[in-house]
């Protein structure tokens, strides 16, 4: 199976997503992390494409999109959750379930929020909390902020090895697909990571974009809490907060992971399927 690629124009940009599934099945929005593409989705997106008809984005500055030409004003969650909003406007979806590794976490609950107030079913955060650690944050700068430069696709896949072990097991075939849609060559023609390095400034120009307990607070559909047992990024005593406020998410801990599960194994894709199919109306509380 093999996704579908669209170009679409959300906020004046172009946008890149991948579908997935069947046109008459629930729509499902799969939302990648920071310095990732939309293409980290595809194991997890082939498992469900029976059930859900299924949209990837890539964020604005990452992977086939458009890099922002105000980088400034436009790499931050507010903007991310508008693109959102005219996207989802564009494919004509009223109501969707919502998957998102990290800063997709962080856009579904703003978006959830703002935007996309009463449109988002179910909410499943990967390694996403209101708060996140600021040390692990200094480490994802230090990478993101700076990607490297090699020589051939393999040394890129050998770095992403190191740099994405936190992410659990993954097969060669798999690491191989990570280094080949992550892959960008540069006028040196050398090869680097697939984004814009200007996109880290997020943290700096905007500051409290992740401090979202006030858009959390205000949320009340079903959430899924996955955090990777051995995550820096996402503490558990966060996590325990989470389920006492806004919506009282479940929480399930990864195992073999940190920051953040690929969700590509059948352990953890089956947690993400059982919770996507259950009841609006649904307790909350620990799983």
């Amino acid at each position: 199976m093999q996704p579908i690629s669209h170009y679409v124009k959300c906020c004046g940009r172009e946008i890149h997503f991948v579908e997935w599934g069947r046109k008459e099945s629930p729509p499902l929005i799969l939302w990648h992390g920071l310095a990732r593409t939309c293409r980290d989705f595809d194991d997890l997106a082939i498992a469900l494409a029976d059930d859900y008809h299924i949209f990837c984005p890539d964020t604005i500055g990452r992977g086939l999109s458009q890099w922002s030409s105000d980088p400034d004003n436009e790499y931050c969650l507010s903007f991310y959750a508008r693109i959102a909003q005219e996207l989802v406007d564009r494919l004509g979806i009223d109501r969707m379930r919502w998957v998102g590794t990290s800063m997709g976490g962080a856009i579904g609950t703003r978006a959830a929020a703002t935007t996309l107030k009463g449109r988002i079913s179910h909410l499943i955060l990967n390694d996403n909390g209101p708060v996140l650690n600021p040390d692990a944050i200094t480490r994802i700068k230090t990478y993101a902020g700076s990607p490297p430069e090699f020589d051939t696709v393999t040394e890129l896949e050998t770095y992403l090895r190191q740099v994405y072990i936190p992410y659990g097991w993954q097969s060669d075939a798999q690491w191989r697909r990570m280094a080949e849609t992550s892959v960008r060559r540069l006028p040196s023609g050398k090869i680097t990571t697939h984004y814009d390095p200007a996109m880290v400034r997020q943290f700096l120009l905007h500051p409290d974009d992740y401090a979202s307990w006030e858009a959390y607070d205000t949320l009340s559909m079903p959430t899924l809490v996955l955090r990777g047992e051995n995550s820096d990024l996402l503490q558990t005593g966060v996590t325990l907060e989470m389920t006492q406020r806004g919506p009282r998410a479940r929480v399930a801990e990864i195992p073999g992971c940190g920051h953040a599960p690929a969700l590509n194994v059948p352990e953890q894709i089956d947690i993400v399927r059982k919770f996507l199919a259950t009841s609006t109306m649904s307790g909350q509380g620990n799983t």
